[in-house]
């Protein structure tokens, strides 16, 4: 695995830290473990890298600006690249069994075949300047904040709105003029000027025979996503168009990401930056410290909160060893210095704190904790009163004949792998789904865990988007299921 390149200066070390993350989160995607991830991020990034301080000493050579991509588009594309060079290389098992298949297809050799025939998003977004191109991919596929997005650019935080509505006007005008020199048929010819003039509208509406147009028409339906600035496909557009396979999926992931900075904070992947084994270890070692001092002090302190007799009174008494040397009273919740498993906090059944100031029925049981006694017997809780999990069903976007969805499970207990079902009511027809593997049979749609994310722990959740086609009416799905329990929506 090849080392990082060195940043240059102060400048190139803080646009390092902003894009690992968003290189490691789509090499993530393309390989089948988390080592395969750092690493296929690590080369990727220096290729990446080694490629836009060439274009940048080109600029200079030249004094003209050569069309290239943003940077971190620029780092994403990299490591597609990589992955091919990895299938070629005979790697290919350490990648997503679904990419290897997209690389060795026709969609592939779009992004690096002739370039009139390459993705319109992709035309478009190089031929932008770069401040504009920057400020277009930080603000519709990063989800970055636009003061976070006028920060990093140096831009006005009052006028960076304004910037931004004209960008993605020349991103729509590069865009349209990309598809009129496109390879064509007479068909496609015939809709281009109403493809234009729909695109323009807000109404949404769409004549029929352009709409069946779009349906069959790959090249056509790409242009209509990019000339349509309204109705938030933007985003999906340019990621899809950019990064190829996955780029929905990476989207996907990059708006969460965002939403935690937002909300409880930058989660530890966020903060991590590009890999430094020596700091990892002192990491680790810093923190089984912190451990074994957390668990001397918890020992004290219930050897502390024991009454004084209770350290004379022999083993007899709770609290004291065979040995006469004191041990943690087995009815606290306060675990032992030799407890291993996080969860005898949870079975104890007895508050933190001194067990003689619990009192009540639990405590006068003799019988073991976990067990009910010969008097009464214990009702089992109702699953329709409490139900294991609940479905969050959301439209990320919609568009004439397709859409994109979210679906988010919190389920009560533990997983180790997970199977979620639902039904459509109006036909619809998943086309493409991300985090999940989908089957479709009638009505009946399943998403079972991908390889990564089998494990959810107790209280946790879910997440999986995908894409789907549409006709007439588009009613939220219904009857969902987790591993064959009923969930409750939310």
């Amino acid at each position: 695995m090849p080392d990082l390149p060195t940043p240059q200066d102060a400048a190139e070390a803080a646009l390092f830290s902003e894009c690992w993350d968003a290189v490691l989160s789509y090499a993530d995607l393309c390989t089948a473990g988390s080592t395969a991830a750092t690493e296929l991020a690590t080369e990727a990034f220096s290729l990446g890298m080694r490629e836009a301080r060439d274009a940048e000493a080109a600029v200079r050579g030249i004094g003209r600006r050569p069309a290239r991509l943003p940077r971190i588009p620029l780092l994403l594309t990299a490591v597609r690249t990589t992955a091919a060079d990895w299938e070629t290389q005979g790697l290919g098992h350490r990648l997503d069994p679904d990419l290897r298949l997209w690389l060795n297809s026709d969609k592939a050799a779009r992004y690096t075949g002739p370039p009139l025939q390459r993705p319109i998003a992709l035309r478009g977004l190089r031929d932008l300047q770069a401040a504009d191109a920057e400020l277009l991919w930080l603000a519709e596929v990063e989800a970055l904040p636009l003061p976070t997005v006028a920060r990093r650019l140096g831009l006005d935080p009052a006028t960076v709105g304004d910037e931004l509505a004209q960008v993605r006007g020349l991103f729509r005008d590069r865009s349209h003029r990309n598809h009129l020199d496109m390879p064509m048929d007479a068909r496609c010819r015939s809709y281009a000027r109403l493809l234009d003039a729909v695109t323009r509208s807000t109404s949404g509406e769409t004549p029929d025979d352009l709409s069946r147009h779009l349906a069959r028409c790959r090249q056509c339906a790409e242009a209509a996503a990019c000339l349509r600035l309204h109705g938030g496909g933007l985003p999906a557009a340019l990621a899809g168009g950019v990064i190829g396979w996955g780029g929905l999926a990476y989207l996907e992931r990059r708006r969460r990401a965002a939403e935690v900075r937002l909300g409880a904070g930058r989660p530890q992947a966020l903060e991590s930056g590009p890999p430094n084994p020596g700091a990892h270890k002192a990491k680790v070692v810093r923190n089984g410290l912190l451990v074994a001092a957390v668990l001397v002090s918890l020992l004290a302190l219930a050897v502390s909160m024991m009454p004084g007799d209770d350290m004379h009174n022999g083993a007899a008494e709770p609290g004291i060893s065979a040995e006469g040397q004191p041990v943690a009273n087995p009815t606290s919740s306060v675990p032992a210095a030799t407890s291993r498993a996080p969860r005898s906090a949870k079975t104890s059944g007895t508050p933190t704190g001194n067990p003689s100031e619990s009192t009540g029925a639990k405590n006068s049981d003799p019988e073991p904790q976990g067990t009910s006694s010969g008097g009464a017997e214990e009702p089992e809780p109702s699953e329709s009163v409490t139900p294991r999990c609940q479905v969050e069903y959301s439209l990320v976007n919609q568009w004439p004949d397709g859409f994109q969805a979210a679906v988010t499970v919190t389920t009560t207990e533990a997983l180790s792998d997970w199977r979620v079902t639902w039904s459509f009511k109006d036909g619809q027809k998943v086309t493409q789904m991300w985090d999940a593997n989908f089957t479709q049979s009638g009505a009946k749609v399943t998403a079972s865990a991908a390889d990564y994310n089998k494990s959810v722990p107790a209280h946790g959740s879910l997440s999986f988007g995908f894409l789907a086609s549409w006709q007439s009416k588009n009613a939220p799905a219904y009857d969902f299921s987790l591993n064959g329990q009923e969930c409750a929506k939310s």
